[in-house]
C-alpha cells in the first residue's frame, strides 16, 4: 500500500481549519511579522474558497480575552459559523470533532495561533484519537518566539505531522495551469498576497501581454514637463 503522505493535497482529499487568528492571539506572535502572517492567513482562506475546501473557523475566549477573528478571514467566509473553545486544545470541543467528521476527509490543513500550544495539542490529539494527517502551514501560523514556532514545527514532524507553507499548499491544489476553472481566482490571489512573485505576474501581464493595469479605476498619466 502506498503511503497516503506521498499523495499530494487535492481539492478532494483534505480540509482545513482555522484555529484562534485573533487578535490578542497575534499580539504575542514573535516568530514571524504580524502583517505578513495575517497576509499568509487571508491568503490561504482565499485559495481555500477557490477550490472549494471544506474549511472550519475555531476561536477560544473570544468575548473575555482574544477578540474576534480577523474580519479579512470571516469576509472570506461569510456564511460560515464560528466554533467557539474555551479549551486551549481545539480537539477537546465535540463541534470541532463533529466538523472534522462532517467533511470526511483525513487531510487537515491547518493555520493557527500559537504554534507550540493551540496547534501543537490539537495536531497531536488528531493524529493519535482521529487517525487524521496533519499538514502545518508555518507561514500561517506563528509562536510567542522563533524558538517556541520552530521548536514546536519540529515536534510535531517528529510525530508525523507534514509541515507546509500556504503557497505551497494552494499551488498543490492547482497542480496544472491547464485548470483555467481556478487559474483566474488563483492568480488574483497571487497578484495580491504573494509578494515579489506577485509584483512579477502584474508585470508580466502589463508590461509583456499589454493587459490593463490591476486597478478598480483607471487612472490619467500626466506626461512629463521640463521645468523652465
Amino acid at each position: 500500500m502506498i503511503d497516503s503522505k506521498l499523495e499530494v493535497l487535492t481539492p478532494t482529499n483534505c480540509q482545513m481549519i482555522f484555529i484562534d487568528q485573533q487578535p490578542q492571539m497575534a499580539f504575542g506572535v514573535q516568530s514571524i511579522d504580524r502583517q505578513v502572517l495575517k497576509n499568509n492567513v487571508v491568503a490561504l482562506a482565499k485559495a481555500a474558497k477557490v477550490f472549494g475546501i471544506p474549511t472550519l473557523i475555531t476561536t477560544v475566549e473570544t468575548t473575555s480575552f482574544s477578540g474576534p477573528t480577523y474580519p479579512e478571514l470571516l469576509d472570506v467566509f461569510p456564511t460560515h459559523d464560528i466554533l467557539e473553545r474555551s479549551s486551549m486544545n481545539s480537539w477537546d470541543d465535540q463541534k470541532v470533532r463533529d466538523g472534522l467528521a462532517a467533511a470526511g476527509r483525513k487531510k487537515v490543513v491547518v493555520s493557527g495561533l500559537w504554534t507550540e500550544v493551540c496547534n501543537n495539542s490539537f495536531a497531536l490529539c488528531a493524529m493519535a484519537e482521529g487517525q487524521y494527517e496533519i499538514y502545518m502551514v508555518a507561514d500561517a501560523s506563528g509562536g510567542t518566539s522563533k524558538e517556541a514556532h520552530d521548536y514546536a514545527m519540529q515536534r510535531m514532524i517528529q510525530a508525523g505531522v507534514i509541515p507546509v507553507t500556504w503557497q505551497q499548499v494552494m499551488l498543490e491544489w492547482q497542480r496544472d495551469w491547464a485548470r483555467k476553472e481556478t487559474y483566474d481566482a488563483v492568480m488574483s490571489i497571487v497578484k495580491q498576497h504573494s509578494g515579489a512573485y506577485g509584483m512579477g505576474v502584474d508585470y508580466a501581464y502589463t508590461m509583456v501581454h499589454k493587459a490593463a493595469q490591476r486597478t478598480q479605476n483607471e487612472h490619467r498619466t500626466l506626461p512629463p514637463v521640463p521645468a523652465k
